[in-house]
């Protein structure tokens, strides 16, 4: 396969990027080999350990500090970077910012984010606890296209999580973890190779 085929990704992360971490080794040596690749780790957080991560990686790092800078300025230089680079879709993991409408719109259906819930029944944060304080025996992953509203975009594809028999939240992060870190770079494999 051409370099020209590949498809160029950009992650976005906030936080520890194990799902980053995933995505990056299956497009070095596993199932998106020869499909992706990523040209860039973005972040809002300079303290963000996945930057770590994906310069050992060898890929390249931007950040820019939520913290330090207002809505509008943050938004104006994310839209700059992202239009001085030549990429193929944004793929958020673990990113806790919400993205600009304007980003989304220019971007329809180039950005993917992955839920630890289905988002049909539960959209935002502590996806996890919410499964765990309502006694859930399963649960489910979705990955889906970002839209400009919170985790309500497009569903691409969901895989459920068995919960059974666990009796703390650690648990059902490690179970829900396990299955995300397969399923998503599965089914962007499925996406960048149109068989989905």
């Amino acid at each position: 396969m051409k370099n020209r085929q590949l498809k160029k990704i950009i992650i976005f992360i906030s936080g520890r990027g194990s799902n980053m971490k995933r995505i990056i080794e299956e497009c070095q040596n596993g199932i998106l080999k020869n499909i992706a690749y990523p040209v860039l780790v973005f972040s809002d957080n300079p303290d963000a350990q996945g930057l770590k991560i994906a310069n050992e990686s060898g890929i390249a790092t931007q950040t820019i500090n939520a913290k330090e800078r207002n809505k509008n300025e943050f938004n104006k230089h994310l839209m700059e970077l992202l239009t001085s680079i030549d990429f193929d879709y944004i793929i958020l993991a673990g990113y806790m910012k919400i993205l600009n409408p304007e980003i989304v719109k220019k971007y329809k259906n180039k950005i993917i984010n992955i839920h630890p819930a289905d988002t049909n029944i539960h959209q935002g944060l502590r996806a996890y606890n919410w499964a765990f304080e309502n006694g859930l025996k399963k649960t489910k992953i979705t990955v889906h296209y970002v839209d400009e509203n919170i985790d309500t975009g497009k569903i691409i594809a969901q895989r459920e999580v068995d919960l059974s028999g666990c009796k703390t939240i650690e648990e059902v992060e490690k179970r829900g973890l396990a299955v995300e870190h397969e399923f998503y770079s599965e089914t962007l494999k499925k996406i960048f190779t149109n068989s989905i």
